[in-house]
C-alpha cells in the first residue's frame, strides 16, 4: 500500500553542445557556467501490493494513483561538479472507498555531483543529497501521505564506463540514506508489536543499488535498468492495516529510459515497474519532461 515516489531518477537534463542528459544517478556532467530547466511529469498506478511479504489486493482503494509536476535545474559548477535541485508538487487519489487524497509541495531535494577519478572512458563519481520538507503534509496517513516529512541526506558510489567509439555503457551504483526523525498529529501509535506513547517516529535509514545499461549518443539515449530500493530496519503491515513510516519497505524495479535532444530543447521518458517487494505497492510508474538549456558565456 506505501507508495515510494523515486523523483530524483526520472529526470533527464540537458549538455550544452552535446546535448546530453544529466540525473544524479549517471555519469554525465554539464559545462561551468550552464543551467538546464527539466519541466516533469510523473504517474504511478497500483492495485495490488505486498502487506508484509502477501501479494493482496484491497477493494476499499481499487487502484491506487500518484500523480507530480516538477521543476528540476541543474547548475554546471564546473565540467566535473554539477548541483541539481528538484521541488515536486504531489497529488494521490484511489478509484474506491472515501480515503481522500493529499496534495501539496513535497520535498526540496538538492544533490552534489562530482566526478572524482576518469581515465580512459572509465570514472568514480560520488555523489551527495539531502531533501527538507516543504509542504505542511501529513506524513502517517499512508497511503495517501504524499511524503515522511522527514529530513534526508543520502551518500552514493557511482561507477561508470562508457564505450568511446560507440556510445556503449555500463554504469552501476550504490547509496546509503539517513532519515530523519517525525513528529505526528497523535500521542501514541502502534509499532514493531508494541505501544509507543510518543509522538516521535524513527523512520528506517534506506539503501538502494543499481545496474543501467545503455547507449548515448550526440542526439539520443536509450537505456533498461534494475533497481533495489530497500530500508534498513523497520516493522511490517499488520494483518488488514494502514501502512505506517516505521515500515521496512522494500522493492525492485525494473525499466526503461529514452531521451531526444536535437538542440538546446528536449523530451524524455522513463518507464518503470515493481517486480517485486515487501510492505509496498507493485506500481507502473511513467515520466515525460520537456527539457531545455540556459547557457551564459562570459563576454
Amino acid at each position: 500500500m506505501r507508495t515510494h515516489l523515486k523523483m530524483m531518477v526520472c529526470a533527464a537534463l540537458l549538455l550544452p553542445a552535446i546535448c546530453q542528459a544529466q540525473m544524479p544517478h549517471d555519469a554525465i556532467y554539464m559545462n561551468k557556467n550552464a543551467v538546464c530547466v527539466a519541466g516533469l511529469y510523473g504517474h504511478s498506478t497500483w492495485s495490488q501490493y505486498w502487506e508484509n511479504s502477501l501479494k493482496r489486493e484491497n477493494l476499499n482503494i481499487g487502484t491506487h494513483t500518484t500523480q507530480s509536476v516538477m521543476v528540476m535545474p541543474a547548475i554546471g559548477i564546473s565540467k566535473r561538479v554539477n548541483v541539481i535541485l528538484s521541488l515536486p508538487y504531489v497529488w494521490t487519489s484511489t478509484s474506491a472507498g472515501n480515503l481522500l487524497g493529499q496534495r501539496g509541495v513535497q520535498d526540496l531535494s538538492a544533490w552534489l555531483k562530482v566526478n572524482a577519478f576518469q581515465r580512459g572512458g572509465f570514472s568514480v563519481h560520488a555523489i551527495v543529497g539531502g531533501s527538507l520538507p516543504m509542504g505542511n503534509y501529513v506524513p502517517d496517513f499512508q497511503p495517501m501521505s504524499i511524503g515522511m516529512q522527514c529530513r534526508t541526506l543520502t551518500g552514493r558510489l557511482l561507477l561508470n564506463y562508457k564505450h568511446p567509439a560507440t556510445g556503449l555503457y555500463v554504469t552501476t551504483h550504490g547509496s546509503y540514506g539517513w532519515r530523519s526523525n517525525i513528529r505526528i498529529d497523535r500521542d501514541a501509535y502502534l509499532a514493531d508489536d508494541r505501544m509507543y506513547n510518543v509522538n516521535q517516529v524513527n523512520v528506517p535509514n534506506t539503501y538502494d543499488a543499481a545496474l543501467r545499461v545503455g547507449v548515448l549518443r550526440r542526439k539520443w539515449q536509450a537505456e533498461a535498468f534494475t533497481e533495489r530500493t530497500a530500508c534498513l530496519s523497520g516493522d511490517y503491515i499488520r494483518r488488514n492495516d494502514m501502512p505506517f513510516p516505521t515500515n521496512n519497505a522494500k522493492a525492485t524495479i525494473v525499466g526503461v529510459y529514452a531521451r531526444v535532444q536535437p538542440r538546446n530543447i528536449g523530451v524524455n521518458a522513463r518507464v518503470g515497474q515493481v517486480i517485486d517487494g515487501v510492505n509496498t505497492g507493485q506500481s507502473t510508474s511513467y515520466t515525460v519532461g520537456l527539457l531545455y538549456l540556459f547557457n551564459w558565456k562570459k563576454p
